[in-house]
């Protein structure tokens, strides 16, 4: 039995054959994630706006500070609940962090106006804030009064 040769093994071929099964089941698990958590990015709270007809809407880029007042009179820096007697340092200290930044007033359309001026006022007397922008919804065609554009 010694002079019998030895059969060498051959390694098993190699295949370099990608195997994309699992890249698309990721793929389409970040998408679903995407899809459900994009929505929830918005930021601000949930106020009814008043309607106006000249209107031109700014799309929100997250960029932008926004103040809201609900209906009760709550009013919110981007969607954490705040005083008012805080709005002014606050507005003051994202402006510091971020000059740029245009300063948006969101007051609800049920909610007490004196309310929405008081908040106007407190970021105002901050110092570093020139204007403050009230954004507000646009009347749809069908339910402008007679005589609008």
């Amino acid at each position: 039995m010694m002079g019998e040769k030895r059969k060498r093994r051959r390694p098993a071929d190699i295949r370099a054959d990608i195997n994309v099964t699992p890249l698309v089941d990721v793929v389409l698990v970040l998408l679903i994630i995407f899809m459900v958590v994009t929505p929830m990015i918005a930021s601000g709270v949930q106020v009814d706006l008043p309607r106006t007809v000249n209107h031109s809407k700014k799309p929100d880029d997250g960029k932008d500070l926004l103040v809201s007042v609900n209906r009760q009179g709550q009013v919110y820096l981007r969607s954490n609940p705040v005083a008012v007697s805080d709005v002014s340092r606050l507005v003051e200290q994202e402006r510091r962090r971020a000059p740029g930044r245009k300063v948006y007033l969101l007051g609800d359309s049920q909610g007490g106006f004196g309310t929405v001026r008081g908040v106007m006022e407190a970021i105002r007397k901050g110092g570093s804030v020139d204007e403050v922008l009230l954004r507000t919804d646009e009347i749809r065609a069908e339910a402008r009064p007679e005589g609008s554009p």
